[in-house]
């Protein structure tokens, strides 16, 4: 498997591998072949590319007939494209009819909107999807991890959202690591005093957190989330029993994301508090790593938030 530059070649290498040994797999673009790194599927298996121009709702209609005829197409752009523009035909006639279309929306968070800023940089994906029923959401944290999530899209039954990034991702998993089935994998396990679920392309800054927080004498667990809302949480339920204290850190708005998630879990199972670390507003544009500082996701600024929330 080779290196990838983002999570966008990810896709793209993913989907020529499929498209070698499954000729159902096809490209829906609706004009994002090149921004999904794409173009070498569109020459070598033009018959199994599909060009719909700037019209995501379209896109989504043509994948929805494809997935109905027994094709397996993947449709890919901007997330917000997606889960905006073209909501109500992922609703109707991809969740509702449960067909096996599959997505993958890149620019997710705030550290995509380096060049292109608000209108291409999203943070409200997750919110809108989590309240369609049948679909699975899964979150890569790096570009490989992003690799194999496309790939196990494609054995999930059912419409599939896969939340890809920039090509800003800090490589955090060995390149081989398969795409955890139980949407949960533990990455450091100091201590119980919290327990710090993260997931996506901040993930690296988080466990940078735990081990700050194990220099000042507090040990944590830390934990990458992959899959949200999934039909089994019994993994996740475990480690969360660790603790009185959780702490969610994503790059996505406060509601209805993988705060939300933990939270739900922890109302419904066992009651724990939980401190959110989330986007509570609209950001600006920027680079990356800027962006990340500023707005909370510094590893010195979640210890200190992990910190905080443990004195009250």
């Amino acid at each position: 498997m080779a290196e990838f530059k983002g999570t966008r070649e990810a896709f793209a290498a993913a989907m020529l591998d499929m498209a070698a040994i499954n000729d159902k797999v096809m490209v829906i673009s609706p004009d994002s072949l090149k921004a999904m790194r794409a173009v070498e599927f569109g020459e070598k298996y033009p018959d199994r590319y599909v060009e719909c121009g700037i019209a995501e709702q379209c896109a989504v209609d043509v994948g929805a007939g494809l997935a109905s005829a027994g094709m397996m197409p993947f449709i890919g752009t901007y997330c917000g494209f997606l889960t905006m523009r073209a909501c109500e035909q992922m609703r109707t006639f991809v969740g509702y009819t449960n067909l096996p279309v599959k997505f993958v929306g890149v620019n997710a968070g705030i550290l995509g909107g380096e060049r292109e800023g608000v209108t291409h940089q999203f943070y409200e994906d997750l919110s809108i999807l989590s309240s369609i029923p049948n679909f699975t959401l899964l979150t890569p944290a790096d570009p490989a991890q992003c690799y194999h999530a496309v790939k196990m899209a494609a054995e999930i039954d059912g419409p599939v959202y896969v939340r890809a990034g920039s090509g800003r991702e800090v490589d955090v998993y060995e390149k081989d690591a398969p795409f955890s089935p139980d949407g949960i994998t533990v990455w450091k396990e100091y201590g119980n005093d919290a327990v710090l679920f993260s997931n996506g392309f901040v993930l690296d800054r988080v466990l940078a957190a735990a081990d700050i927080l194990k220099e000042q004498g507090i040990l944590v667990t830390a934990a990458d989330i992959n899959i949200l809302y999934g039909k089994d949480p019994s993994k996740i339920l475990e480690v969360m029993s660790r603790s009185e204290q959780l702490v969610t850190v994503e790059d996505h708005n406060i509601n209805g994301g993988l705060g939300s998630y933990i939270s739900r879990l922890a109302c419904e199972n066992k009651p724990a508090k939980v401190k959110r670390i989330a986007l509570t507003d609209f950001g600006e544009s920027g680079p990356a790593k800027i962006l990340a500082d500023k707005y909370g996701y510094a590893p010195e600024d979640i210890a200190k938030t992990v910190k905080e929330a443990l004195k009250k």
